[in-house]
């Protein structure tokens, strides 16, 4: 007990990040290849694709009065943690290759903190969601009465979990004390706490998915029994789409980051006979997908947000050919529009 109290507590801090991936057999470029321009180009532009789509969809939720209720509000702090991915993504891609070699321990543990933040943070929201949802589904209501308050104090927990969870790597839960840990993916993370994560998130995706479709079974089960007047009936159809497009994102959402989650958990197990390495890429490509895929559901789901993206895109295009008063114009169209087609 004493021997292995005492191997523990033995930590040299003085091994660079090159170290532990030469330690773990992971091997760092040492000369820019044509592979890595067109992973990092392509990745940059996926980026920048993930970066507007989920600013715009932002901007509509703030923009539009009908999207000013909780469940659009946690909708629009997923966007937020989509957008926070697009720039770990970023910072990820301006960081790999060769230049890996060039980090320093703090850079490192701060590249791959981005990534467990914006995991951490769609998660949770997902979660947040669920419970919004949850809430207002009893009642067969489209908005729940919960308190802009309790939204806000729901995001910024929500929040504050995801930074937690992203800085223990790098402060209690690695591999520096113990070099027979480290895992081959993430060579300077321990293998118990991708372990850990990853058995965490699973649960998770697990228990959402559970939840998810109890509700939207009780929805279908009460739909049967509604009154036959038209503005319940309307109402219970609306709450009945909104659910299939919340539920389209949380499968977008597993089926995306389920293979990362597997092969971190594998790694974490069978360390280097997992071959992690060989898929780790291929997964973390799915994953980044998944923070551009939110903006398109919206768009074909929520016909709300389509006429919202479009005149905001219609503002950008006439503000660029100064002629802004034609946005609020064409706002008061469809605003009269609206209100006949109701």
């Amino acid at each position: 007990m004493t021997t292995e109290s005492s191997a523990w507590n033995t930590c040299d801090y003085s091994h660079n990040v090159t170290f532990y991936y030469n330690w773990v057999g992971k091997t760092i470029s040492v000369v820019w290849t044509t592979r890595d321009f067109v992973v990092i180009g392509l990745g940059l532009m996926v980026c920048l694709i993930v970066i507007l789509a989920n600013l715009l969809v932002m901007v509509a939720i703030f923009m539009n009065q009908r999207f000013h209720f909780p469940i659009y509000y946690l909708l629009g702090n997923m966007a937020a943690a989509d957008l926070f991915a697009g720039l770990a993504y970023v910072n990820l891609m301006l960081n790999t290759g060769p230049w890996t070699s060039m980090l320093t321990k703090k850079q490192w543990y701060i590249r791959g903190a981005l990534i467990d933040i914006s995991l951490t943070a769609s998660v949770a929201n997902l979660l947040a969601v669920a419970v919004e949802r949850h809430q207002t589904i009893i009642t067969i209501q489209l908005h729940s009465t919960m308190t802009k308050r309790r939204v806000m104090l729901l995001i910024v927990g929500t929040w504050a979990v995801s930074i937690i969870m992203g800085l223990v790597p790098s402060t209690i839960w690695n591999c520096e004390c113990d070099l027979d840990d480290c895992s081959t993916v993430a060579p300077l993370y321990s293998r118990r706490f991708l372990i850990f994560w990853a058995v965490l998130n699973l649960l998770t995706f697990c228990i959402m998915v559970a939840v998810y479709t109890r509700i939207f079974i009780y929805v279908r089960y009460q739909i049967r029994y509604t009154s036959r007047h038209t503005s319940e009936m309307r109402n219970s159809q609306t709450v009945v789409k909104l659910m299939k497009t919340i539920s389209m994102v949380l499968g977008a959402f597993v089926i995306c980051w389920t293979p990362g989650l597997v092969i971190l958990l594998l790694d974490g197990l069978l360390g280097k006979a997992s071959h992690a390495n060989t898929y780790e890429k291929f997964c973390l490509v799915i994953a980044e997908c998944n923070s551009m895929i939110n903006p398109i559901i919206y768009t074909l789901r929520d016909d709300e947000m389509r006429r919202t993206f479009k005149w905001i895109l219609c503002c950008l295009c006439r503000r660029s050919h100064e002629n802004p008063t034609a946005c609020i114009e064409t706002n008061k169209e469809e605003d009269s529009w609206r209100m006949l087609e109701v």
